[in-house]
């Protein structure tokens, strides 16, 4: 059989099986840090009224871009942009390298970083928003992630039983992009069996230690809920008995899609959708320790990481540069440009008090699916992860391109000339 035919047949068996995922952040160097601690929710008593239901997102966003004036972001205006503009410098290390930003990011390293109206008049002068829908919704939904802390060790231990994998030596990774472009956000995932490749191994199927025999282990942590959530977050770091901190980041993934265990907790009527926040998941968990394991295993999806540099600042995104604490969000790239700065005018978890601010388009993930979608990044930490875990949120959306770019042209690269 020739490598075309093996090819071939590989990729016909992995997506008759659905193993596709996106493809995982890329490797960039360290950076030093740039903020110090995680925005906290504000502790001032929060508006009354009710709160606008998150509508679900769908997984083929009928994505529309109509070309607003700035008044139309609702708090620009009084928005200190200032605030969170490191973030944009991080963006242009990657979008500087194409045509289409090129110019803007030139601007932006001679801007006053601290001098918000120098700020403001750079976006206002050098870009155009635009407003994000859904086919005629404009509100979707935001939801929030954190890096967590875990404890555990490097070798297994009473403190330590769970172990955080590196990517098994068997697990293969299709990239679909040098035979169809079109697919360049899509990996495929499998294993071979005899002579043929079959889907890699479920998540039920690695916990009872298939396909991980030789996988190395970069830690072992005490809490198997904190490194589901660890998984699900992408990226975190774990307290070693010394105090030292080992950083850890996504390496890959066995090919299957996320399933909310949210959701599955909600299905058998163990929790409301309002309980079923990572808080509330937790604490079902600590209850019901005999039906952990049931839990874990309704998403097949599993995780594999590999060790970070603990002194570039936060975690890489997926556009391959450290996320900013409060100013990051994860999107669905098929809609939002990777790099792209956002307005987000949402609200703050368990209340109306509205947070309207520049967000930068540096991350995606598997559960964002959607034009007007967003997980909005948090920061480092216990604080981070109790408002990150309640946060979803009602929310709406503005990308800002640079003067003389389309949405599409974003969307394929940024390679307009302007």
């Amino acid at each position: 059989m020739n490598l075309r035919t093996r090819f071939t047949l590989l990729c016909t068996a992995l997506a008759l099986a659905a193993c596709a995922t996106r493809a995982p952040a890329p490797t960039a160097p360290a950076r030093p840090p740039v903020s110090s601690k995680p925005t906290p929710l504000p502790s001032a008593s929060r508006p009354a009224g009710p709160v606008v239901k998150a509508p679900v997102p769908a997984s083929d966003a009928d994505a529309k871009y109509i070309p607003v004036t700035w008044a139309a972001l609702p708090g620009w205006r009084e928005a200190n942009l200032a605030e969170g503009f490191t973030g944009l410098l991080e963006s242009c290390k990657a979008l500087g390298k194409r045509a289409g930003w090129r110019p803007s990011c030139e601007a932006a390293a001679q801007i006053d970083p601290n001098n918000g109206e120098a700020v403001r008049a750079f976006y206002e002068t050098r870009f155009t928003p635009y407003r994000l829908s859904d086919g005629d919704k404009m509100l979707g939904l935001v939801t929030g992630y954190y890096e967590p802390l875990l404890r555990g060790d490097t070798q297994r231990s009473e403190r330590g039983r769970y172990p955080v994998y590196a990517p098994p030596p068997d697990l293969l990774t299709i990239d679909m992009a040098s035979m169809y472009p079109e697919l360049k956000n899509l990996r495929l995932r499998g294993r071979v069996q005899g002579n043929k490749v079959v889907p890699y191994w479920t998540r039920t199927d690695i916990e009872s230690g298939r396909g991980v025999e030789r996988a190395e282990v970069l830690a072992w942590v005490e809490d198997p809920i904190e490194l589901f959530f660890l998984q699900v977050q992408g990226s975190g770091r774990i307290e070693l008995p010394s105090g030292e901190l080992l950083r850890v980041g996504y390496a890959d993934q066995n090919g299957y899609p996320y399933k909310s265990i949210g959701k599955w907790l909600i299905d058998k009527g163990e929790l409301t959708a309002g309980q079923a926040t990572m808080q509330g998941i937790q604490a079902w968990a600590q209850a019901n320790p005999a039906r952990l394991t049931e839990l874990l295993n309704s998403n097949p999806s599993y995780v594999f990481f590999r060790r970070l540099n603990n002194n570039q600042g936060g975690p890489l995104g997926a556009l391959g540069v450290p996320l900013t604490d409060g100013y990051s969000i994860a999107v669905d790239a098929r809609y939002t440009p990777l790099g792209a700065p956002v307005w987000l005018s949402t609200s703050f978890p368990l209340g109306n008090q509205p947070l309207q601010r520049l967000m930068h388009a540096q991350d995606t993930g598997g559960a964002i699916r959607g034009a007007v979608r967003a997980d909005f990044f948090w920061g480092f930490g216990r604080e981070a992860g109790e408002v990150a875990g309640r946060m979803k949120q009602a929310g709406e959306m503005w990308i800002l391109l640079p003067k003389g770019m389309s949405p599409s042209q974003a969307l394929a690269g940024g390679k307009a000339s302007g």
